[in-house]
């Protein structure tokens, strides 16, 4: 059960980076984390657009289903522990995800769990009733303000929320909390500045919780993954997820369980706080604006890590409102060619296709293709052998449509090369043609998105 009020410190843990990341070193944070909350960040930008895609479908859907299953694992050990789970695993259908989460934690015998539900989020039915109120949804990567020539093919329309509702589910005594679309350090920022009594007239605490949250948010992102170490770091396979305990000064200390793979230094989270960010010194939030160049990291023991030094300034007025539309189709395909002259031979599949594209009438707006083991990652960046003596290399296409039928053109033009292409070619299942979602971040009033909170019980 949560508590109110102030305390001396709080302990925190980030169970997930990601819809699909590892369930074991969450339920081991679970089990022997002596945690005060444990946090989940399961969304990614267009999560929420293939959630929607989803609900409309089936009006059941829409939430993340690993949450339905990693929590009912976990609320035993949860419970036993004094540990309150939050996440937001709604995505477009938080009601219907805690729903789903009540009933199995009732299958279970899990019952007497008071379940959060914080939505207000979705903005899909009120982007006409925003434009008649005078906001323009400017497109805030290119500018454009003509919504309209895209507004047929909108799929969804999520705003990123703070942490507003999840420390009005906190004070109310929610034992779990069920969010559609905060943002990724959301999940962190209310339990802190809950539990520690913090106030948004506090920027400078605000930042710290800010930082907490992003440096947990990608789980083992600040224990050895995404590193430019990472073969540096020991066990991987066997990665621990992080832990902040945080202090009544805003003063962090990130660790992990003894005796887990991987490891935190002070670079393992310098790498992380700078993860996906733009202005370091500017990281704004729907809670806060955070400054990363302020905290002082340093190593205080074997994988622990003091942050502390945080500034920050006060919320914004305005939120981003990120709006998912269907652009099209995607045909691609992927060959590998081997030794001898394996580049000439990937060289040459590219002229083939290029031409049977051509023979074939293909319609596309963009085509790319890629060299696997020479400029994948790179692309334009990356020199080219100078000698043609590398043991394999791959080809991948990939090609924008309008309609699924052109994007089949690309599928079939690639078995084509089973038998127009060289002998030893190796092909996997031809990829079936996928939808093409883009995305249209925009900014909101503060005051046109009001949050909701609802309580369930198992």
């Amino acid at each position: 059960m949560a508590v109110s009020g102030r305390n001396a410190s709080v302990r925190v843990g980030g169970g997930s980076g990601f819809w699909g990341d590892a369930f074991d070193p969450a339920l081991e944070l679970a089990s022997r984390g002596r945690l005060d909350y444990l946090c989940f960040d399961f969304l990614a930008e267009l999560t929420m657009a293939l959630l929607q895609r989803a609900k409309a479908k089936d009006p059941s859907a829409g939430y993340v289903t690993d949450m339905v299953g990693w929590f009912t694992r976990m609320a035993a050990p949860a419970r036993a522990n004094g540990t309150v789970l939050v996440c937001n695993g709604g995505g477009v259908n938080p009601r219907g995800g805690a729903e789903a989460l009540a009933a199995s934690l009732r299958r279970e015998g899990l019952t007497g769990t008071k379940i959060a539900v914080v939505s207000g989020d979705d903005m899909l039915d009120r982007l006409d009733e925003l434009k008649a109120a005078g906001v323009r949804l400017t497109n805030t990567s290119t500018g454009d303000e003509d919504i309209g020539a895209i507004r047929s093919r909108i799929v969804s329309a999520n705003v990123y929320l703070g942490s507003d509702g999840i420390i009005e589910s906190l004070r109310a005594g929610a034992d779990m909390v069920v969010t559609g679309r905060v943002t990724d350090s959301a999940v962190f920022i209310g339990p802190i500045m809950h539990r520690l009594g913090w106030s948004y007239d506090q920027p400078d605490l605000v930042a710290s919780a800010i930082t907490v949250g992003h440096v947990l948010e990608c789980a083992a992102g600040c224990t050895g993954g995404m590193s430019s170490r990472f073969d540096e770091m020991p066990r991987m396979g066997e990665a621990g997820f992080p832990i902040a305990d945080i202090d009544q000064d805003g003063t962090a200390t990130i660790t992990k369980l003894a005796g887990t793979g991987g490891r935190v230094d002070q670079f393992t989270v310098k790498e992380h706080l700078v993860y996906e960010i733009g202005d370091p010194r500017a990281y704004a939030t729907p809670d806060g604006v955070a400054d990363f160049t302020a905290p002082r990291i340093e190593e205080v023991g074997p994988d622990k890590v003091r942050v502390s030094g945080m500034r920050g300034k006060p919320r914004p007025d305005k939120l981003k409102l990120l709006i998912g539309y269907s652009d099209g189709w995607i045909g691609e395909g992927m060959m590998m060619f081997p030794w001898p002259r394996a580049l000439a031979r990937a060289r040459k599949a590219e002229e083939t296709l290029r031409e049977r594209f051509a023979r074939m009438g293909l319609k596309a707006s963009a085509m790319t293709f890629d060299y696997v083991g020479v400029n994948m990652l790179h692309g334009p960046a990356a020199p080219w052998p100078e000698r043609d003596d590398l043991n394999e290399v791959g080809l991948r296409v990939a090609v924008k449509t309008q309609t699924r039928e052109e994007a089949e053109k690309v599928r079939r033009a690639c078995t084509h090369l089973w038998i127009m292409g060289p002998g030893g070619t190796s092909f996997g299942v031809p990829m079936k043609p996928r939808p093409a979602l883009s995305l249209w971040p925009t900014l909101v009033p503060r005051e046109l998105v009001p949050h909701k909170v609802e309580y369930l019980e198992s």
